[in-house]
């Protein structure tokens, strides 16, 4: 199984980047998708997931600015970020599960750094 992560970066307080995680190994549209974030001496929180069938739901730190999505025939998760913080500077890494919120496998993470 492998998932890569990958669109993370430097922006600038306010800014938008969108996340991309591909997929391989798993039947990929019987899994659940996740996103999660990991600040260094922080726990890794989860920020948003979409079911199979599309549902979604997101950290309240998130909300109204984050939104998942995904498309089943590239195998591909999103995360569209936008109106970014500085306190959403993190490594995100995505996950997949049989549902949302749960973390079978784990892709590699990648570097979201928003400046002030």
């Amino acid at each position: 199984v492998q998932l890569q992560a990958s669109g993370g970066g430097l922006v600038q307080a306010g800014g938008s980047l969108r996340l991309s995680c591909a997929a391989s190994g798993i039947i990929f549209r019987r899994n659940s998708m996740n996103w999660h974030r990991q600040v260094p001496g922080k726990q890794r929180e989860l920020v948003a997931a979409i079911s199979t069938g599309g549902s979604t739901n997101y950290a309240d730190s998130v909300k109204g600015r984050f939104t998942i999505s995904r498309d089943d025939a590239k195998n591909t998760v999103y995360l569209q970020m936008n109106s970014l913080k500085p306190e959403d500077t993190a490594v995100y890494f995505c996950s997949a599960g049989f549902r949302p919120g749960k973390a079978d496998y784990w892709g590699q993470g990648t570097l979201v750094t928003v400046s002030s």
